[in-house]
């Protein structure tokens, strides 16, 4: 069901914003929704990812013994 929502929500990203009829009279979705849409899918595929996206390292000053 993930997957499907998140195909939902691409499809309709990339479609229509608002449709007419017979007039033929289509109005695209806003950039600042293609945007938050874009952030959101992105999110979700960084949250599935393993890890916490923090690499941990240990600092050794040169000298020391």
């Amino acid at each position: 069901m993930p997957d499907e929502l998140e195909q939902a929500i691409k499809d309709n990203a990339a479609g229509p914003r608002r449709a007419k009829g017979d007039s033929g009279e289509v109005e695209q979705h806003g950039l600042k929704d293609q945007i938050e849409a874009d952030r959101y899918l992105n999110a979700k595929a960084a949250a599935k990812k393993k890890g916490l996206g923090i690499r941990m390292a240990k600092a050794v000053p040169p000298g020391t013994a």
